[in-house]
């Protein structure tokens, strides 16, 4: 007879195991793979020009990204049980406006986009550093007030530059070290930020796992299956699928705190990527809202006006 187990006997067996804690992005390939995964998911998809423009932007920040060299701050926050390095509320290397503009500089010269994205492009190039400065934060600390929703996916997309690089700069040893000190489950214990999606991985040293991925430095952290992201509950966690859409893209969602969080398979799909596997899935959204649940955390590539 097969035994069957409850989510907290699941949660209990997990931290017996060896797990691998984290997954830290490798900033040779991790902006190059999320264009190639969105320019996938663009072809006959009814918002495929949004989906192919980010992965121009994936592009853009996969060759900035090689290009970019900043010294991590690492210091008294390890002691005083914050993220790593974190990120809203801090003070940020200058070089990330340089970023932001090397990225519109390239989308703005990126041929078959509508008039209307080379004019935000022109618009970021010619504002003043501390409007730049001032939408980042709203960003950085998920607002929506007072947040451009035209500029904010490349001023997302310089400040994930700027992260990853930063993560890479730390040694994996101090990184998992601090993790092991941080207990804030639906947190990034390396920048504080929230997560965008969780992914259940398939590849050999990870198999059967799941993580969260950090919606601005890419990091993924150790996740236990079944069980809320947002509240932690065990309890009233169910699936949802768009009828014939992919099975490699579910919403898990709690009846405890009426929300989700989309979670992926590497076992339906090899490809499958976090953030743009989740941006591609839109319809899924439109269906959650629908049954009255509300997304736990936004796409750091899709910000909607405030009202």
């Amino acid at each position: 007879m097969q035994r069957v187990l409850d989510p907290a006997q699941i949660e209990a067996y997990a931290t017996q195991r060896a797990i691998p804690r984290i997954r830290l992005p490798d900033p040779t390939t991790v902006f190059s793979n999320r264009a190639q995964r969105l320019r996938k998911l663009s072809e006959g998809h009814a918002v495929g020009d949004y989906l192919r423009l980010m992965a121009a932007l994936g592009d853009a920040q996969q060759r900035a990204v090689e290009q970019l060299h900043l010294a991590p701050v690492v210091g008294r926050d390890v002691f005083d049980g914050m993220p790593l390095l974190q990120a809203a509320g801090h003070a940020r290397d200058e070089q990330w406006r340089g970023v932001l503009l090397q990225l519109c500089e390239s989308i703005g010269a990126t041929p078959g986009f509508p008039a209307g994205v080379a004019a935000v492009c022109r618009w970021i190039q010619h504002a003043e550093p501390a409007v730049l400065d001032e939408q980042a934060d709203l960003l950085l600390t998920a607002e929506t007030h007072g947040v451009d929703p035209q500029a904010a996916p490349f001023i997302m997309g310089a400040l994930q530059v700027c992260w990853a690089r930063l993560v890479s700069s730390v040694s994996f040893d101090t990184i998992a070290e601090h993790v092991g000190r941080f207990d804030v489950p639906g947190l990034c214990p390396v920048c504080g930020t929230l997560p965008v999606a969780s992914i259940v991985r398939a590849d050999k040293a990870y198999q059967g796992y799941r993580y969260l991925q950090c919606a601005l430095c890419a990091t993924e952290w150790h996740f236990v299956r079944v069980k809320c992201s947002q509240c932690l509950s065990t309890e009233g966690i169910h699936y949802h699928t768009i009828e014939g859409g992919s099975a490699a893209v579910r919403a898990e969602a709690c009846d405890a705190c009426r929300t989700y969080r989309k979670i992926c398979y590497q076992e339906q799909d090899m490809e499958v990527e976090p953030l743009a596997d989740d941006l591609g899935s839109l319809a899924l959204d439109l269906l959650m809202s629908e049954a009255g649940f509300h997304r736990a955390s936004g796409n750091p590539l899709l910000w909607q006006a405030s009202t």
